[in-house]
């Protein structure tokens, strides 16, 4: 099972299952276990994906997961984006009997130079009902802190609306690894042009405990009544194979795949392995400084139910650095908070 939200049928229908996935540096000599990426990304028909380091692994995944699905797949990339020697591409991958390329696929041409990994997109089709989207896809700088991501946050409210002349009247999705929650108050000029998250639960970072993860940085943004999401979740892929965090994060990756569906498709989460799927539970998602509860929050190290009083009374915090105004935290307790994977960024 998966946790799932529902939706009243809306405009366009598609019926067919949408997916983003960060495959972790996917292309480095890195023992990337290809077969498991495949299986997880054969519950997808449409995958959008975000650390494609060469396009030489993206041919060895279309190629794995047609050996997996006993069906055709097709794919295409971006050539490699950023500002420095460190490059990555985007790329989608589709199920041939699902979906199909339709036009348009091109990288933002960027003459704010607001992105450091310009946004990649293309015009699709679902071949179940005819219906076309438009899927978008980027990586916003991870950076050393919140504030360096918010530029390029930022600047994705005029990307939006570029997409919307780009591809006039066909439903927008933006998908991929945002490093920012969808509640941050930096999403306010994306949200003002109707945008909403399709996953507000849960998160998408592998923390380095078992069950835990730390972040919901990964999403796909939509205009509401635009297109008929019936389905939306993430896939916490380390139980469909049995396998711990820290091998998941080696051989896989450090990101969980979010998805859509569309009209009447659903998606079935297969175990491998004796793995065994379990629903997708707010006890392993991160702590909000502003918004988790008092008992929440003394699952932090060093936060008992004193300090948890305290920190609830003093919210709003702006960052996790000033929990040092709270007495008997001190900064080496506080680079403890920080290093537990425990909150959310």
């Amino acid at each position: 099972m998966i946790a799932l939200l529902t939706m009243s049928p809306l405009v366009a229908k598609g019926d067919i299952v949408i997916c983003s996935w960060n495959i972790q540096n996917l292309g480095w000599n890195n023992d990337k276990r290809f077969d498991k990426v495949a299986h997880v990304a054969n519950h997808c028909d449409f995958l959008a994906i975000q650390e494609l380091m060469n396009e030489a692994a993206l041919e060895r995944l279309e190629q794995k997961i047609e050996t997996t699905s006993g069906e055709a797949w097709s794919s295409m990339a971006s050539h490699a984006l950023g500002r420095s020697t460190y490059r990555e591409h985007y790329a989608f991958l589709w199920r041939d009997s699902a979906v199909e390329y339709d036009s348009g696929a091109v990288v933002f041409i960027d003459h704010r130079d607001a992105f450091a990994r310009e946004p990649y997109s293309a015009q699709f089709l679902s071949r179940r009902t005819g219906q076309a989207f438009a899927a978008a896809t980027v990586h916003i700088t991870y950076g050393s802190s919140i504030g360096e991501r918010l530029p390029e946050i930022e600047a994705l409210a005029d990307y939006w609306q570029w997409l919307e002349e780009v591809y006039p009247g066909t439903p927008r999705l933006l998908l991929g690894d945002f490093n920012l929650r969808p509640q941050h108050a930096g999403w306010a000029p994306l949200r003002e042009l109707g945008a909403i998250p399709a996953i507000t639960e849960g998160a998408t970072t592998l923390g380095l405990t078992d069950g835990h993860y730390a972040n919901l940085y990964d999403n796909i943004w939509k205009v509401s009544g635009t297109i008929d999401v019936s389905e939306r979740g993430i896939v916490r892929f380390p139980e469909l194979f049995g396998i711990g965090h820290e091998r998941a994060r080696d051989v896989v990756s450090d990101h969980a795949p979010v998805f859509i569906t569309l009209g009447s498709a659903t998606l079935a989460p297969t175990p491998l392995n004796g793995g065994t799927y379990r629903p997708t539970g707010t006890a392993s998602s991160c702590v909000d400084l502003n918004t988790a509860s008092a008992e929440r929050l003394t699952a932090l190290p060093h936060v008992g139910p004193a300090r948890a009083a305290a920190i609830v009374e003093m919210r709003p915090w702006e960052a996790s650095d000033d929990l040092t105004r709270i007495s008997g935290l001190n900064h080496a307790r506080l680079a403890e908070i920080q290093e537990s994977a425990l909150l959310c960024e």
